[in-house]
C-alpha cells in the first residue's frame, strides 16, 4: 500500500514512491528507491516534509505510530490510465532457463520482419499474419521473463538498423506493457504496432535516410514523410487493429505538440501513441546510427525523465524508468570498491540491487573468469557492494554485450 508520512518517521528500509517536490529538485536518482543509509535519511529530511512510501517494497511505519501519522493513498485515483491494470505479472522461470525459447523467438522475428521489409519495397501487402504469430511468442516469452528478451536486445547491429530497431521496440514494448499489467490481448495488439511501426521508412531514399550530415529542411520534411506512409501501408494491410496502427500514426508525436506530423498534443496523443513514442525514442537514442553514437541506457533514461512533461507523458515515463530498472540491462558500472561490472538482470523489486557479471577487478585487472554477483545476496550477508556510478559503454575497451549471457545457449 502507497502511504504518506511525516518526514520524521522515514528509516532504513522503507522504499520511498514519491517526494513532496520533483524528483529533479533532489539528488535521488528516479523516482522509487529504497532508503538504504542514514545519509539517504537525512537528505530526505533536509529536503522533504512528508514522503510516500510503498509497503510492499520496503518496511511498514512501526505500529506504534497508529494510523494518526499515516495517510493510505488509493492509487487507482492518483495514477496515469495505462497502468490501471487488473494484472500483475510475475517471472515464472529464470532468465537463463527462458533464454533458449528467448532466443529461438527472436530469430524468428527477425525473419519475419526481414521478409515483411522486403515486401514492401516490391510494393507488396504485408503479411499481418506472421507478424502477430511471431509477437505472439515474443509476448509468451517477454510474460515468463522479460530479462532474456532484454539481452538478446543489446545486440545492435548498424548496418540493419531499421529492421533490429523495429524488433527492439517490439520487445520493449511488450515489455513496458507487461509492467503496466495489460491483458495479453492488448500485449499483442501492442507488439504487432510496434513491431510494424516503421515501414514507411522503406519508402524514403535510402542516401536521405541514412545521411552522414545534418538534414536540410527538405530532406526533413522526406523522413517525416514516413509517418503517413507507414500509417497508409498498415491501413491497407489485413487484419491489423486500429490501435496497433496508433503506434506508426503517434511515435514522433509529443506531448507538448512539437512532434510531427500532425502536432498533436496531450490527451490528443492515444495510450499507445504515448508508448511508441517512448520506447522508439529509448532505442533510437541508444543505437550506433552513421550520423551520432548511442548513449548508455543509464543516461538515456536520464535525458527522458528530463523530457518528461514537454517529450513524454510524465506518468508513462517514471514506469518506464521502473520498467526497465534504474540500473538498465547491459549497463557498465563501477562498484565502491572500484571493480567493474556489467548489469545482467534487473531486480524488479529492489532496483539497486541487480544481478552483475564483475569484469575487472579492483585494480582495473580482468577476472580470470568473469564471475556472476548478486547484491541482493552480498546484502544478505553483510557484504558492503554496492554501484557507485554508471560508466560509458567502452570505459575501459569492455563491450558489456560480450558480458551478458547470451552466447551460453
Amino acid at each position: 500500500m502507497k502511504k504518506k508520512i511525516n518526514i520524521k518517521h522515514v528509516e532504513i528500509g522503507m522504499y520511498v514512491s514519491e517526494l513532496d517536490r520533483p524528483w529533479l529538485e533532489s539528488p535521488f536518482l528516479f523516482q522509487g528507491f529504497e532508503i538504504q543509509s542514514e545519509e539517504d535519511v537525512q537528505q530526505l529530511k533536509a529536503l522533504c516534509k512528508y514522503v510516500y512510501i510503498d509497503d510492499e517494497k520496503g518496511i511498514d511505519v512501526p505500529d506504534k505510530l497508529g494510523d494518526w501519522h499515516v495517510q493510505p493513498v488509493v492509487l487507482a485515483e492518483e495514477e496515469p490510465a495505462a497502468s490501471k491494470a487488473p494484472r500483475n505479472y510475475v517471472d515464472k522461470v529464470d532468465f537463463l532457463e527462458e533464454m533458449p525459447r528467448a532466443k529461438k523467438a527472436e530469430q524468428k522475428t527477425r525473419g519475419v520482419i526481414h521478409k515483411i521489409m522486403e515486401d514492401v519495397r516490391l510494393g507488396r501487402s504485408v503479411d499481418t499474419s506472421a507478424a502477430k504469430e511471431v509477437v505472439g511468442e515474443l509476448t509468451e516469452s517477454i510474460v515468463r521473463n522479460p530479462d532474456a528478451m532484454f539481452c538478446l536486445s543489446q545486440l545492435k547491429e548498424r548496418d540493419e538498423y531499421t529492421a533490429l530497431h523495429s524488433l527492439r521496440v517490439c520487445i520493449l514494448a511488450v515489455a513496458f506493457g507487461r509492467d503496466l499489467g495489460y491483458s495479453i490481448e492488448k500485449l499483442q495488439q501492442l507488439g504487432t504496432g510496434a513491431l510494424l511501426h516503421d515501414l514507411g521508412k522503406l519508402k524514403i531514399p535510402t542516401e536521405i535516410l541514412n545521411k552522414p550530415g545534418r538534414l536540410t529542411v527538405e530532406e526533413f520534411d522526406v523522413i517525416k514523410s514516413h509517418v503517413p506512409l507507414g500509417v497508409r501501408i498498415l491501413e491497407d494491410a489485413q487484419g491489423i487493429d486500429e490501435v496497433s496502427i496508433d503506434i506508426a500514426r503517434f511515435h514522433h508525436e509529443r506531448v507538448d505538440g512539437s512532434g510531427y506530423t500532425s502536432g498533436r498534443s496531450g490527451s490528443d496523443i492515444t495510450e499507445f501513441g504515448l508508448i511508441g513514442g517512448i520506447v522508439d525514442c529509448y532505442d533510437a537514442i541508444t543505437s550506433d546510427r552513421i550520423y551520432h553514437k548511442g548513449i548508455s541506457p543509464y543516461e538515456a533514461l536520464r535525458k527522458m525523465y528530463e523530457w518528461r512533461g514537454s517529450a513524454f507523458d510524465s506518468g508513462l515515463v517514471e514506469k518506464f524508468i521502473q520498467c526497465m530498472g534504474i540500473y538498465p540491462i547491459g549497463s557498465l558500472v563501477e562498484m565502491n570498491t572500484g571493480s567493474i561490472g556489467v548489469v545482467a538482470t534487473i531486480n524488479r523489486s529492489r532496483r539497486l540491487r541487480p544481478k552483475l557479471v564483475m569484469v575487472l577487478t579492483s585494480d582495473k585487472k580482468a577476472f580470470d573468469k568473469p564471475r556472476v554477483v548478486d547484491l541482493m545476496e552480498t546484502e544478505a550477508k553483510g557484504q558492503d557492494l554496492e554501484i557507485r556510478r554508471v560508466l560509458a559503454s567502452g570505459t575501459y575497451g569492455i563491450n558489456p554485450v560480450d558480458y551478458l549471457p547470451i552466447h551460453e545457449h
